[in-house]
């Protein structure tokens, strides 16, 4: 066979690349007409498998896929760059055969995830643009900080209860302000280094407060200049969304359309529970484990104050209590404030709250 010859035998053959990604090393799987033609380990690069595809495969198509991680979405855009057409899944929505389950390597995924590519029994996750995944990555570190502050705050009280000190009772859940932290650092100790402990625990907290501060003037900027006020607008008409949890819905979500109903957006929010259904009996399992955490617990609070300025949700939470607890009736509230949700996003329209 001439050479010329050999390099035009691809075209128009379709190559499907199952990637097991880690940090030093990938196992990458290659399949075409249902056949599994290499399984080798490759460097960490797009760029070098892209080469390696050119070199060996000229002139085909290219399509790969890898699971959901530790990497994010920096792969799947470089691989892209390079002419292969990625997607990224969920590794709980690989489907996955009981051997493989007890046989599970590297090179076992990689062959695993380029089989179900080829059969089209993967669905892609969304892959945000760089600009997107750090907004989201952005918001996400003002509730990490948060969570330290709490943290910190627990912290003060232990060591203020375990020698003795009364923490005023005022305080207990009120905001500290800067006067009361200035107040606290005015307590006794019986060493220099009871008070530089607690001098320290102090400003510690004090950083994690200016960094609040800073975020939340960041984000405020970013609001305007990214061209999300009229976003944010139609948000906050629906009861219970603030100014936070409207940009953290926006920066979670991102595109309202990826979603093709209300259905597949609570799924996402875990609002929807998982059934099981056996003959003519159908067992309902409780609410889904994979779900946006963040987002369900933000709206679950939502909920809280929207019953609190929506009549019709009120009456809803109301008759829900007659025949379920207290908490599973906010869930069912939280999920009808999805729908308002949804319903401002897809249309463009503000929520109106109903006086009847």
């Amino acid at each position: 066979m001439r050479r010329e010859d050999k390099l035009k035998g691809f075209e128009n053959q379709v190559f499907y690349i199952g990637i097991d990604v880690h940090k030093r090393q990938w196992h990458v799987t290659i399949r075409n007409n249902n056949i599994s033609v290499i399984t080798k380990v490759m460097e960490p690069s797009a760029e070098k498998l892209s080469s390696y595809l050119n070199r060996t495969y000229p002139e085909g198509s290219y399509y790969s896929v890898y699971e959901a991680g530790f990497s994010g979405y920096w792969i799947d855009r470089e691989l892209k760059s390079c002419g292969i057409k990625n997607i990224i899944v969920a590794p709980t929505n690989i489907p996955t055969s009981t051997s493989e389950k007890l046989r599970k390597t590297d090179a076992v995924d990689s062959r695993k995830l380029a089989r179900e590519l080829e059969k089209g029994n993967l669905v892609s996750n969304y892959s945000p643009t760089i600009s997107e995944q750090e907004l989201r990555s952005y918001i996400r570190l003002r509730y990490q900080l948060v969570k330290d502050q709490t943290v910190l705050k627990n912290r003060i009280k232990g060591y203020l209860n375990f020698y003795g000190h009364k923490f005023p009772e005022d305080y207990q859940n009120r905001h500290w302000s800067k006067i009361f932290i200035e107040k606290l650092r005015t307590l006794e100790f019986s060493t220099l280094l009871g008070k530089k402990q607690m001098n320290m625990y102090l400003d510690s907290l004090q950083s994690k407060r200016t960094q609040l501060l800073e975020i939340t003037r960041e984000i405020k900027n970013y609001i305007k200049e990214g061209g999300l006020t009229e976003k944010i607008s139609l948000l906050r008409t629906v009861p219970g969304i603030g100014l936070t949890t409207a940009v953290t819905l926006l920066s979670e979500i991102i595109d309202i359309n990826r979603f093709g109903n209300f259905n597949k957006l609570s799924s996402y929010l875990g609002l929807i529970p998982a059934v099981r259904s056996s003959d003519q009996k159908e067992f309902v399992l409780g609410l889904k484990i994979h779900h946006n955490k963040l987002l369900r617990q933000l709206l679950v609070e939502a909920a809280w104050m929207a019953i609190r300025k929506d009549p019709a949700l009120l009456k809803a939470y109301g008759n829900y209590k007659k025949r379920m607890s207290p908490q599973e009736a906010i869930i069912r509230i939280a999920k009808k404030l999805t729908s308002r949700i949804y319903y401002v996003l897809r249309t463009g329209n503000s929520y109106e709250i109903s006086k009847g």
